[in-house]
């Protein structure tokens, strides 16, 4: 299904007619994620009052296509834009209050875990947790101390161990059901695991141990084998074991699986990056930083030493626009600005600042110097550094597209990457509003739907798992 309304494409400046530029030093706003349910009904996946608190993801990030803010001297952050597969003609009137952005799904019944829903059309849309957004020109000096800021929260599967109001005991006894005797129930496998949340697969597992003295991920690889196996497991796993357990195996033996690492560490929040250096620590009794320095060498080890200290600009960090401004000049003066590059103060830059930081630096540099980012990473940068640094700033900028595109470049060309594919899809699955954000921006940006896809380049139990664990048959 292509886009209606004639959205220009990604990147380019609008169409002459529509809607002028924001200002300098305003930003485009958070996009009220694809598929959200209208405001006051609970997020797809929202816990019931009383069970579990909500982790997750931040927000998601604004459109390909969104149009620009309002003229100056209106708010910084402008209405929102309606989702993936149902967008308003560019630069039209807002429509009348509670129409605007209808969900381009059904609402879906609470779930587990999901973060409540975005705010209302027209409200100040502020990162997941964070303060109100500072006003353009607040009294704060580029460097000077920040006050304290709301740690994001660990996406789930990353946190503490949680109880829950849940019982597996039915799911144990299906699965186990499904594997005794003689031949395995694939459908009953896929059934009962592609669609639970990461502490219900906690619960499954410690369940299955209790109540038949065995390991559910043994029995499986028994079972089992090929690609089929390897999504059944990274969803027993749980996502931070199969983090893990993914970062050792690109880090074994010759050479380095760079995709992985850009995959598992890139983008990610600083509870997570610690949950998962404290798990690869107990589990394989050696750090994270000493695996990748063996096997990582030069600017690159450099960038990603950087990335696992963890000491990225939470996501309540106001964006300052004196700030912004210095960052896209430092790139700008590393880069374009300069014979040779300075690719460890861009790694810097990208490494340390949040999302929503990296997209006002995107949006400004775009305005100060009428080139995207994007292009001159591109231009300047080659090999590992080049994706791991696109991977950084699309996460800022859209962090679906970004997930849309890793699919597809896991089943462009000849063949298919299927150890990408697999772990991409699982590691999406997680999290069932981007997921609909992903599929959504897939659809915009190829034109076709990503199950279809998947369905032309896989077969079999691994093709139904992987349309399983997208929410569809």
């Amino acid at each position: 299904m292509a886009y209606q309304g004639g959205y220009p494409p990604y990147g380019a400046p609008p169409p002459q007619g529509h809607s002028p530029q924001p200002p300098y030093g305003q930003y485009p706003p958070p996009q009220q994620p694809y598929g959200q349910p209208p405001p006051g009904q609970p997020a797809y996946g929202q816990p019931p009052p009383n069970q579990y608190p909500p982790q997750g993801y931040p927000p998601q990030q604004p459109a390909y296509g969104a149009p620009p803010p309002a003229q100056y001297g209106q708010p910084a952050y402008p209405p929102q834009q309606p989702p993936y597969g149902a967008p308003q003609p560019y630069g039209s009137p807002a429509p009348p209050a509670g129409q605007y952005g209808q969900p381009a799904y059904p609402p879906q019944q609470p779930g587990y875990g999901q973060p409540p829903p975005p705010q209302q059309y027209g409200s100040p849309a502020p990162g997941y947790g964070a303060p109100p957004p500072q006003q353009y020109g607040a009294p704060q000096q580029y460097g000077a101390p920040q006050p304290y800021v709301q740690p994001t929260p660990p996406s789930m599967g990353y946190g503490p161990p949680q109880q829950i109001a849940w019982n597996g005991d039915a799911d144990a006894e299906a699965l186990r059901k499904a594997m005794k005797g003689f031949g395995t129930d694939e459908k009953t496998l896929i059934r009962v695991l592609a669609d639970k949340d990461p502490l219900q697969v906690n619960i499954i597992r410690d369940t299955y141990q209790r109540k038949f003295h065995r390991q559910l991920i043994a029995d499986v690889q028994s079972e089992v084998s090929g690609w089929f196996e390897e999504g059944l497991c990274a969803i027993i796993r749980g996502p931070l074991l199969t983090d893990i357990h993914l970062l050792k195996g690109a880090t074994d033996g010759p050479g380095t699986k760079e995709k992985v690492l850009n995959d598992v560490l890139l983008g990610r929040s600083n509870a997570d990056l610690r949950a998962i250096k404290e798990a690869y620590l107990k589990t394989y009794r050696t750090s994270l930083e000493t695996d990748i320095k063996a096997d990582l060498s030069m600017k690159t080890e450099r960038h990603f030493l950087m990335v696992l200290a963890a000491n990225r600009n939470e996501e309540s960090t106001p964006v300052v626009p004196q700030q912004v401004d210095q960052d896209v000049m430092e790139i700008y003066k590393a880069t374009e600005g300069k014979v040779g590059t300075d690719e460890l103060l861009v790694c810097s830059i990208l490494s340390q600042r949040s999302d929503a930081q990296i997209r006002a630096i995107a949006h400004t540099y775009k305005q100060k110097f009428t080139r995207d980012l994007e292009t001159v990473i591109i231009k300047e940068f080659s090999g590992h550094m080049e994706a791991a640094l696109l991977h950084q700033l699309r996460t800022g900028t859209d962090k679906a597209m970004r997930d849309a595109m890793l699919l597809e470049g896991a089943m462009a060309g000849a063949g298919t990457h299927d150890a990408l594919l697999t772990n991409r899809v699982i590691r999406m699955h997680w999290d069932r509003n981007h997921m609909n954000n992903v599929k959504g921006a897939y659809q915009h940006k190829y034109h076709r739907s990503v199950v279809s896809k998947i369905k032309s380049e896989t077969s079999g139990d691994y093709e139904k798992l992987l349309v399983a664990a997208l929410g569809e048959r």
